[in-house]
């Protein structure tokens, strides 16, 4: 038998309360709760990236997290992001088929982030390095670390 439990989050700015069940991802709760289908279900094991977003600030694959173990807290998706990363992403052609690209998006804004807090120097091989939870099946990967590095 399923075990409800009630949880409450901060998804893109705007507070959700709802009753899930225990087993639950993040994941789940963002696409089939919320109708936030922009993070996708690539492998459902942690290691595509497909599912990558924010919470709390810091880059995690959605698919791996129960949402009840996360219970207050502050999730950015592909839908919430306002940054100047999406712009360099077209500008360079960082993508073909796109599956992957808002869980790139996710994860370079949060290599952004971290690289910006430990006062890292980015340069190709750092971003190859940070990138690589983030599977491309398209092999865009030269067009996405030239927007990361036009970003950075």
């Amino acid at each position: 038998m399923a075990e409800l439990q009630p949880i409450a989050l901060t998804v893109n700015g705007e507070h959700h309360s709802l009753v899930v069940d225990t087993r639950t991802s993040l994941l789940d709760l963002l696409r089939e709760h919320l109708g936030l289908t922009g993070s996708k279900k690539g492998c459902d094991h942690g290691q595509c990236g497909a599912c990558t977003v924010l919470l709390d600030g810091r880059r995690a694959n959605a698919c791996l997290a129960l949402a009840v173990a996360h219970d207050g807290a502050d999730v950015v998706t592909v839908e919430g992001l306002d940054h100047p990363l999406q712009d360099a992403f077209v500008e360079r052609d960082a993508f073909q088929c796109g599956y992957c690209t808002p869980g790139q998006l996710c994860s370079a804004v949060g290599m952004l982030d971290e690289a910006e807090r430990w006062d890292e120097r980015l340069d190709a091989d750092y971003v190859r390095d940070r990138m690589s939870g983030n599977i491309c099946r398209c092999g865009a990967y030269p067009n996405i670390v030239a927007a990361i590095e036009d970003v950075a």
